[in-house]
């Protein structure tokens, strides 16, 4: 048998954590460094999304480590989105067909904690407030410095890198050897908010809030105030709180985080723009004062590791925006192909890197775009009639034809199929509602059997392996 290499883990994030883990459940002898203190002694540091989306393939990630039920047994249902209109009235989209096909919003401090406890129980060892500072690719070791500025050089074994979209060791590895690094800034930035549990509200906001129990408002959705060019989003807390976040272009003119240069402007544009919405959050001025403006962008390599010596993975080869929501399930999906391939062949780590980023880069790529798409429907299409039109006789396809139609979100979240397959099959399908929808624009006017022949004749049946029913 041949014997497994030890592996060193940089970052000890959400990735790293159920990377670890995994390897360590087949055998590997493996070290993490992160350079945060440890979050279950000093507290979970923010600057991040505190909420997640987990879909269906972070949670067979989970399931292989044997989490997904701990970790949804502190998580709440979303069936699909809320979506409030300017004029106060809102209605549900849902994700799936039914309740088999929602996602869940989980803290991303108590899935991080639960992880680094479940790896550190299968024998992961944690060295915390250490950062990489210099990595010899030659020699096979890194340097580390702790919260002092002391340093120390590690013989790394193997070296993966998940140390998330400002990586570290992505910096080293493209200081010895270009990465052909892009790096596209979306040009909009985020702020975070929260709507209190509903104790903390008073009974009449609560009331015409159309809350549930100790939720302020609906509980089992992801909420969206799509505005056009700029939308808010809530997702729900399992305490009973939700975290909104406000997508707004970074310059610009208004609105934009530029042209709102004051807790006073913010609430002015707030009470027009999502007048249901400010009401919901009574500490908005010191939620907006003092959250950090965050950025977002799409990062691409070329290359994703240096022969056999080190690879990345996660954020720190793929970071995506994250209005899909799978920035964390592709990355969990990682662990799991990375995972398979060492313990298949752990001898040869070059070819392991290389058939790694083989397998994973076009679906990176692809929901890279898939993200990027989706950012527009949501701020934009979810109030659209032709999108909503689409949207119709898509469920109405899937219902007769569910062999050869399925909507793409629906493959991207509920399903296993490649995001490639999914870019791919989404965008004919979508040529093809937009060819029927050319001559009867209602979707309740379409020829059901006409359109399911078109359907047949024109795309080749769903994978019968992967597909979910």
């Amino acid at each position: 048998m041949t014997q497994r290499p030890s592996i060193t883990l940089i970052g000890g994030g959400l990735v790293g954590a159920l990377l670890a883990r995994q390897l360590a459940r087949r055998g590997f002898a493996v070290e993490v460094f992160e350079k945060r203190p440890n979050p279950r002694h000093a507290g979970f540091l923010g600057g991040r999304s505190i909420n997640l989306a987990l879909a269906e393939r972070g949670l067979q990630a989970l399931r292989t480590a044997e989490l997904a039920d701990e970790v949804l047994q502190h998580a709440v249902m979303m069936r699909g989105r809320m979506v409030h209109a300017p004029d106060g009235t809102r209605g549900l989209q849902r994700y799936g067909v039914d309740d088999s096909e929602v996602i869940w919003s989980a803290s991303r401090s108590a899935l991080n904690m639960l992880l680094l406890d479940a790896a550190e129980a299968s024998g992961v060892r944690f060295h915390f407030g250490q950062s990489l500072v210099d990595a010899d690719f030659t020699q096979g070791r890194i340097r580390l410095a702790d919260e002092t500025g002391t340093t120390r050089w590690h013989d790394a074994g193997l070296l993966i890198g998940a140390d998330g979209a400002g990586s570290a060791l992505r910096t080293a590895m493209n200081a010895h050897a270009p990465l052909g690094e892009r790096i596209e800034p979306l040009g909009h930035g985020y702020k975070e908010l929260e709507i209190p549990s509903a104790e903390a509200l008073s009974p009449g906001l609560l009331h015409a809030s159309g809350g549930q129990g100790q939720f302020a408002i609906e509980p089992h959705a992801l909420h969206i105030w799509p505005r056009g060019g700029y939308m808010c989003i809530a997702l729900p807390n399992a305490e009973g709180s939700f975290t909104v976040t406000l997508f707004l272009p970074a310059h610009g003119a208004y609105p934009s985080f530029a042209t709102l240069p004051d807790v006073a402007a913010a609430r002015a544009f707030f009470a027009a723009d999502f007048p249901d919405l400010l009401p919901l959050v009574p500490r908005f001025d010191a939620d907006f004062d003092g959250h950090p403006t965050g950025t977002l962008s799409t990062l691409y390599l070329d290359r994703w590791h240096l022969e056999g010596r080190a690879l990345l993975v996660g954020d720190a080869a793929h970071a995506i925006v994250p209005f899909h929501g799978q920035g964390m399930n592709c990355g969990f999906e990682d662990t799991v192909t990375l995972t398979e391939l060492l313990a298949a062949t752990p001898g040869d780590s070059a070819g392991v890197f290389a058939e790694f980023q083989r397998i994973r880069q076009p679906n990176a790529n692809a929901i890279a775009a898939m993200a990027l798409e989706n950012y527009v429907e949501m701020r934009d299409s979810v109030a659209d009639p032709h999108y909503l039109a689409k949207r119709a006789l898509g469920a109405k396809l899937a219902e007769r034809a569910p062999q050869h139609f399925m909507a793409r979100y629906r493959m991207v979240t509920f399903t296993h199929l490649p995001y490639s397959y999914a870019l791919e099959r989404g965008r004919m399908q979508d040529a093809l509602l937009e060819d029927i929808l050319r001559d009867t624009p209602d979707a309740d006017a379409v020829d059901l059997d006409a359109a399911a022949r078109m359907l047949q004749a024109r795309l080749s049946p769903l994978p019968a392996q992967l597909r979910h029913e």
